[in-house]
């Protein structure tokens, strides 16, 4: 895997020569109804689902307060795109309209692999920002953060990513885990009379939200809608790029691990455990079937995901499968907007956990329509 700029400097020169003989336009593409742009995705080096037309489907389906505009350089002699910058118009009365690039997505640099190619659709993307009055851009990268750091001051590392890289032997990459927190525990899981299921209908879906009620009520948070996990489900099984694992233990369903796959990546997106069954370790189970799943179909990366800084649980988790870390940056302009966006370091994040832990749990659904109609 690239780390943040280096893999878009390596690519610079085979840009260069790749830019037919035309010259770059700029244009705004509606990815639903235009076939370049997925044949775009697919063949970019940063392109990942959420760039796909499906991800744009999922969230406006899912959400009324977002919607997809995807500016692209294109080439004016042969039609194809070169680069883009997806953005999603975000719009609330509570705390302002922004746009982000993009919501709800792990992986989601921006489409470029070369500073020209940035400066050029981030003209275009805050001219948008005036037109529809959006109080700031924010946008998110891992691979692509040296060339935006340039032009948009940089705020911090945002999150911590953890990959695990899948090209070698499955005995081999076991042995990377840490040997008493990963290595025994799959043992114990083994051991334990669990069983995995496949799941490949919304019941077995809904088995995922039961268990994403309680946990986010047990971690203090609001609950993403049930329509997001739906839509999800629905569109991107039909285009085979959505797994859903369900550990069992005696016929019941006691973990689930949702995975996004595409290209040579597999992501774990959406983990959940039933906590009394902690102690079996059934999510030490289901992310080694799923790593085991990938080495199988000859994936190259398996994502453990995103993590806060300080979430040191999850960070601890997360390094004892042998993984490696690097920076996913955001970038805010202007800068001092994004100041304020809410995370697990502001007083407002923290005023919500405590909203959560004193409703009862038939209200949660409600705090989290109503807190997910506001953010993206």
């Amino acid at each position: 895997m690239d780390v943040p700029g280096k893999g878009a400097d390596a690519n610079r020169e085979t840009a260069d020569n790749t830019r037919g003989n035309g010259t770059l336009v700029t244009e705004f593409i509606n990815p639903a109804q235009d076939p370049r742009w997925d044949s775009f995705v697919e063949s970019h080096p940063f392109g990942w689902i959420t760039h796909l037309s499906s991800w744009q489907k999922v969230l406006e389906g899912s959400f009324p307060h977002m919607k997809g505009h995807f500016p692209a350089l294109v080439d004016s002699s042969s039609g194809a795109i070169r680069a883009a910058l997806p953005v999603f118009e975000v719009k609330s009365w509570l705390i302002g309209n922004k746009l982000v690039s993009i919501p709800w997505a792990t992986l989601c640099d921006p489409l470029v692999i070369c500073r020209a190619e940035f400066e050029l659709l981030a003209e275009a993307t805050l001219r948008l920002r005036e037109k529809l009055h959006a109080g700031h851009l924010e946008i998110r990268s891992l691979h692509t953060a040296e060339l935006l750091n340039d032009g948009m001051p940089e705020i911090r590392p945002h999150f911590l990513h953890h990959y695990l890289s899948l090209e070698k032997d499955i005995d081999k990459i076991q042995k990377t885990f840490h040997r008493t927190c990963v290595q025994q525990r799959i043992r114990k899981a083994q051991e334990s009379e669990l069983t995995l299921q496949v799941g490949d209908s919304p019941e077995h879906l809904d088995i995922l939200y039961a268990m994403h009620l309680k946990n986010r009520k047990q971690k203090r948070l609001p609950p993403q809608p049930h329509l997001f996990f739906k839509n999800m489900w629905e569109i991107l099984s039909q285009e085979k790029k959505i797994s859903l694992l369900i550990a069992q233990y005696r016929g019941e369903p006691i973990a689930t691990l949702l995975l996004f796959k595409f290209k040579g990546r597999i992501s774990a997106e959406v983990a959940q455990i039933d906590e009394s069954f902690r102690n079996m370790s059934p999510n030490i189970f289901l992310f080694w079937e799923a790593i085991k799943q990938g080495v199988q179909e000859n994936y190259r990366i398996f994502d453990f995901g995103r993590t806060a800084p300080n979430n040191q649980t999850l960070l601890d988790f997360k390094s004892r499968w042998g993984t490696s870390v690097s920076n996913i940056y955001c970038f805010y302009y202007p800068v001092e907007k994004g100041q304020g966006v809410i995370d697990s370091y502001s007083k407002r994040y923290k005023l919500l956990q405590l909203l959560c832990h004193y409703t009862p749990e038939f209200v949660q659904p409600y705090i989290g329509g109503f807190c997910y109609r506001h953010t993206g």
